[in-house]
């Protein structure tokens, strides 16, 4: 599943040509990942020609793949396996992709629907994507150690939860019903909460004071339907209360920008990411919102039909947050092989925000601290 060299593929960015390069992080390249670098070099810009004479073209989404909570994600369990040893449990996937979930269960990840799978005495890690406070309770009591991989960005909407639960507001949390970040900030105030999947919710919603309403929101959403239905709660509750700051994530709202963008330039969006991926099904959804005349999900290069590109001669090529641009790099170069060698960047934001990664990987003995839990030790003995 690795990538074949782009040597067929040009490669503008803003006029210039590129070249595809993996640079010399060397933690990088042993994971295979994390994305590519890019370099550019002057290139003069082709004049303009007719529709039915264009060259055939992709157009490559900058940013696309990777947000900073997936790669701290990702690089957590593969740190833990490398400092503890496998197995690593991991509650539901770490991230919803399918190649990094397959590529960490080779490297001895063991992926579990509950924590109370686990046997005692061992290290699970919780996803990305959050959990409830019961979670970490089947946790303690099932006599586990634990890594909290959760994306700081979904900490924040846990913490505004509590917060203003402890202040006794009526919660509306704007989100997909049944996605495990919306079940997880449910959890944290399960009494104030209320979900509002959609505009078409908000009839149905009553409150205790329409004086102390504030509304929350999955980070994966679409932009522009989440303020669809912020818009129609604050009809119905002209008071309302907004969260502190934007709860979408900014790589969704990065990636569904760079979308709209490709889109109107496009006849044909790719977008490379899982199906159970909530950000990766947004971006097609806003591609086909922006007027694209077709946008489809596919995991691998081979998922595409050749029949989706007869009579196109511009693609526009992105991934969702949670995809390694190795799966970017093989599209491309399937396109090319079929004519489509012309790779132009489109830019439409700069991203170089990280997170530090989980702080129960700074433990160097959590596997000695999971026997103590398994053997009964209190948590407080087996942690000295």
């Amino acid at each position: 599943m690795f990538p074949v060299p782009l040597a067929r593929s040009h490669l503008r960015f803003l006029g210039h040509a590129v070249s595809l390069g993996h640079g010399t992080d060397q933690s990088a390249d042993r994971r295979g990942l994390t994305m590519g670098r890019m370099t550019a070099t002057p290139a003069s810009t082709p004049e303009s020609a007719p529709a039915t004479n264009r060259p055939k073209r992709v157009l490559l989404a900058a940013p696309r793949g990777y947000c900073a909570g997936v790669d701290r994600a990702v690089i957590a369990v593969e740190k833990a396996l490398e400092q503890y040893g496998a197995p690593i449990y991991v509650r539901h996937e770490i991230v919803h992709n399918k190649y990094v979930v397959q590529t960490l269960e080779r490297k001895g990840a063991i992926f579990v629907d509950q924590a109370t799978e686990v046997p005692p005495g061992n290290i699970v890690m919780f996803s990305a994507h959050g959990v409830a406070p019961t979670v970490h309770e089947e946790a303690r009591q099932g006599r586990l150690a634990t890594i909290d991989a959760t994306c700081p960005l979904v900490t924040k909407v846990h913490k505004e939860a509590v917060r203003f639960a402890n202040e006794d507001f009526d919660i509306l949390l704007i989100g997909h019903e049944g996605h495990e970040e919306v079940i997880g900030t449910s959890g944290e105030a399960p009494d104030h909460i209320q979900l509002v999947d959609g505009p078409g919710d908000v009839a149905k919603i009553e409150v205790r004071d329409p004086s102390r309403v504030v509304w929350l929101s999955q980070t994966t959403l679409s932009v522009d339907e989440t303020m669809e239905t912020v818009d129609a709660l604050k009809e119905k509750f002209p008071q309302l209360i907004s969260p502190p700051s934007d709860d979408i994530c900014y790589a969704t709202q990065n990636r569904q920008i760079a979308i709209k963008e490709l889109a109107g330039q496009a006849e044909l969006v790719i977008v490379v990411g899982s199906k159970n991926s909530s950000n990766s099904i947004r971006m097609v959804e806003v591609a086909k919102q922006a007027g694209v005349p077709a946008a489809y999900l596919v995991d691998f290069a081979s998922e595409i039909d050749e029949a989706w590109l007869e009579g196109v001669t511009s693609v526009g090529l992105s991934s969702g947050a949670s995809v390694p641009d190795i799966l970017v790099q093989e599209v491309l170069e399937w396109l090319s092989e079929r004519g489509y060698a012309d790779v132009e960047i489109v830019k439409t934001a700069d991203e170089s925000l990280t997170f530090s990664l989980p702080k129960e990987l700074r433990n160097k003995d959590l596997r000695a601290v999971a026997e103590k839990l398994g053997a009964g030790e209190p948590a407080a003995a087996a942690k000295e």
